[in-house]
């Protein structure tokens, strides 16, 4: 055999390992982000059922969060922090008690009427389960599973897998794609997407049929529309930074910022229509695209309330949130820019999540998947200019150039 035979028969071995690897981390994750989705869509109808007894609890929950990550999360406090030290070789494990805790201490959030997401712990999720099936790989190729297991994650929650397998490889360093991670990241989407769905867990798609011609007026008007987006994206993620900064410098002691933040965001989300901006922001978003009441500072109030949420120390995400944030802002620009409705909340809802995560490609991904890859021109304009800000922020504080 030539040594160019060996050559191609050492990859060719090389990339069905990581084809089969793909599958089996697809396939566990999606059936960890099944049983933490559907628990918690069920925490949500709880909570939106009983808001006067449980709300008010949310100070008292945030002391739980506290004292479980302080006795029992070790190296896990480090949380997507620890996923993208990982990612850039900086360290090698992640504790496999990420997993119970992430998810009980965000179920705790939501049931109690934080404002959070889901997708940090579905990334969290995936990368955990991915590094502890390649703990023995050299580096590079840690590196390579790790991303495997944030896409699983994202594309087992979210069920958009072409969106998930360019999170994935975009996220980790702004502006650089690790095309040598495609094939195992892209097989890990498939899989946890359809295992996910196979078991029983809900797709969020809204189809976007709006025919328009590019004409230069438009293109202006999505540019502009892709400035404000990128503004609001932006303005979360340095927000977020500095909010958390703030309260810890102000309020040292972690039991008493988050029971103190706790007890007065409880108040202000029974204030607020008991609820409305509580949770994940689905009802935001739901109303966004079915003509129900969105009010002009919806995505305000949405953006100010997740900020002290997850800044105090209450667990979960930021992506969906965004989204709602994203959404409802759209539909408030809509009638000012002349556009669709739908099609502005659309843009909203993905172009928000690009500029808040520093990511180009997934967002893109994501407004076709989610609604229709008709629309794919219009997500491809306001997303370029979304991503124009010289300087930008990220939710993802590890994230690297």
């Amino acid at each position: 055999m030539t040594t160019n035979s060996k050559n191609i028969l050492i990859f060719a071995k090389k990339q069905l390992l990581f084809i089969i690897m793909g599958v089996v981390i697809g396939l566990i994750t999606g059936a960890f982000d099944m049983v933490f989705g559907r628990i918690l869509l069920l925490i949500g109808d709880i909570r939106s059922d009983y808001p006067m007894f449980l709300i008010p609890f949310l100070g008292f929950s945030g002391l739980l969060i506290i004292f479980l990550y302080q006795y029992y999360g070790g190296k896990a406090n480090g949380g997507m922090g620890l996923v993208f030290r990982v990612g850039h070789g900086q360290d090698k494990t992640i504790p496999k008690r990420l997993i119970p805790l992430i998810i009980l201490t965000t179920w705790v959030t939501h049931l109690f009427g934080g404002s959070a997401g889901r997708e940090g712990v579905a990334v969290q999720i995936g990368a955990t389960i991915s590094n502890f099936f390649t703990k023995t790989f050299e580096e590079d190729n840690r590196r390579l599973f790790l991303m495997t297991g944030m896409a699983a994650g994202f594309a087992g929650l979210f069920q958009t897998p072409l969106a998930a397998t360019l999170f994935a490889i975009e996220v980790l360093f702004i502006g650089r794609i690790r095309l040598f991670a495609l094939v195992p990241v892209l097989v890990a989407s498939y899989t946890a997407s359809q295992t996910s769905h196979f078991l029983g867990l809900e797709h969020f798609e809204v189809p976007v049929d709006i025919s328009l011609t590019i004409t230069p007026i438009l293109f202006m008007k999505l540019a502009l529309l892709g400035l404000l987006f990128g503004l609001t994206g932006n303005f979360f993620a340095l927000g977020l930074k500095q909010l958390k900064k703030w309260l810890a410098d102000k309020l040292p002691n972690a039991y008493l910022r988050i029971f103190l933040i706790g007890s007065i965001l409880a108040l202000t989300f029974l204030l607020l229509d008991m609820g409305r901006y509580s949770g994940l922001g689905t009802n935001l978003i739901s109303a966004s695209f079915s003509g129900g009441s969105i009010l002009s500072y919806d995505w305000l109030l949405k953006l100010v309330l997740t900020l002290l949420t997850l800044a105090v120390g209450f667990q979960g995400g930021e992506v969906t949130p965004l989204f709602a944030i994203g959404s409802s802002l759209g539909v408030v620009l809509a009638p000012i820019f002349g556009l669709p409705i739908s099609l502005v909340a659309a843009l909203g809802y993905a172009s928000v999540f690009g500029s808040a995560t520093s990511t180009f490609l997934a967002p893109i991904l994501i407004g076709a998947e989610v609604f229709g890859m008709e629309n794919l021109p219009y997500f491809f304009i306001v997303m370029v200019f979304t991503m124009s800000f010289g300087k930008r922020n990220s939710i993802y504080g590890e994230q690297k150039y």
